[in-house]
């Protein structure tokens, strides 16, 4: 197969991983900036250029969309779809888990554990806002927020009015959550590929900080997952369309609760505390997607030499 990654920095751990995992198999790999690419539309015929060429040699793609770029990187994904190009995950599922509002509503209606979680429009119904996800110490996120950027933890319940009507008058969209006092600074993460948990670690804030993102100081280290736990990280991927899916979960005594399901998840913090080959896992499944696809290609009808009849 011939393999393109799709990201915007080829010296990131995740995307040399991938080149790696793919190359020692034995596939053609590259790596392709998704923001210089751009698309042809017309009749019958779809096209991707990137750098002054067509593109029209690549078996796969390994998306590693950006939350900044999220709306061009899924048009490009969208277009290798409309050429037929198998991609690691889709690009509907792609926007959809990027939109943390869409995705706790899909994981809500797929019936899975959730912190109690509020949004609203205006500064007039803060009060009940804050009520309903039961009251201070809560959680307050940007939407559009990656990697604990965007997060706060308003302790007491005026300074949760204070935060929350801050950033409405900024103009930003933001979710209210119930914070999860059992948690006690942890979370996990499972890295699902193709319907099966491949690895998963459990991440631990600094001293200090509640965000346990390795990005924020947070320290990872390898978990076993109780039953529970990996059916909820499985059944919210599926819930969410992601064949490939970092899915963060809390701690709590109602079982393990979402926080979030990330689409284009890193390698390198869970493959360092787990020392399991990931990529590699990530490169067989497109493999099994290909030999698929061959089989289903329809088969040249051979001529049958009639019988002479004697």
């Amino acid at each position: 197969m011939k393999i393109a990654i799709l990201s915007t920095n080829k010296n990131l751990y995740s995307t040399q991983r991938l080149v790696e995992a793919a190359q020692s198999r034995g596939h053609e790999c590259i790596v392709m900036d998704h923001s210089k690419c751009y698309v042809g539309i017309q009749q019958g015929k779809p096209s991707i250029h990137y750098r002054g060429e067509n593109i029209t040699d690549i078996d796969a793609i390994i998306p590693r969309i950006g939350a900044s770029v999220t709306f061009y990187g899924s048009a490009i994904v969208r277009q290798f779809e409309v050429m037929d190009v198998i991609s690691a995950n889709p690009s509907q599922a792609i926007t959809r888990s990027r939109d943390k509002l869409r995705c706790m509503q899909i994981l809500s209606g797929a019936g899975l554990g959730l912190p109690i979680t509020g949004f609203a429009r205006t500064t007039s119904d803060v009060d009940d806002l804050i009520n309903m996800v039961g009251g201070a110490p809560l959680v307050i996120k940007l939407l559009e927020g990656t990697q604990g950027i965007g997060v706060v933890l308003a302790e007491t319940k005026k300074a949760a009015s204070s935060v929350i009507e801050a950033f409405y008058g900024l103009g930003n969209n933001i979710l209210i959550q119930e914070y999860i006092k059992e948690a006690k600074g942890t979370d996990i993460r499972a890295f699902v590929v193709d319907g099966k948990v491949v690895g998963a670690m459990k991440r631990t804030a600094k001293e200090g900080e509640f965000r346990s993102n390795l990005h924020r100081g947070g320290t990872a280290e390898i978990v076993t997952l109780t039953r529970k736990e990996r059916e909820t990280a499985v059944a919210a991927a599926k819930a969410m369309g992601l064949t490939m899916a970092g899915v963060d979960m809390l701690p709590s005594t109602r079982g393990p609760l979402i926080l979030e399901v990330n689409s284009s998840p890193g390698l390198e913090g869970i493959e360092k505390a787990t020392n399991k080959d990931i990529a590699t896992e990530i490169i067989k499944y497109l493999e099994r997607q290909y030999e698929a696809k061959q089989l289903l290609k329809p088969v040249t009808k051979r001529k049958v030499k009639k019988e002479s009849k004697l």
